[in-house]
């Protein structure tokens, strides 16, 4: 079962990192949207208007939250 992961992530953001890392040990292929681009950070403020953190990770475009959310809900 194939799940669509966005990730959106700013530079030097070692949680971004993390969850990359999370997905890559699971072998999981996740999408990368840098909201240092002022565009893509609005559109993650449009998808997740309570964002003030990043990453912000959404699976098959459910807001899933950011990386300690991440952990919470799926490791096991």
């Amino acid at each position: 079962m194939t799940k669509k992961v966005e990730i959106y992530s700013r530079s030097n953001c070692s949680y971004c990192v993390m969850a990359m890392n999370f997905f890559d040990s699971k072998g999981i292929k996740y999408d990368v949207y840098s909201a240092d681009d002022p565009k893509i950070f609005q559109e993650m403020l449009e998808r997740n208007p309570q964002a003030r953190t990043v990453p912000q990770i959404f699976i098959d475009d459910k807001l899933i939250g950011g990386y300690t959310d991440l952990v919470e809900k799926y490791s096991e």
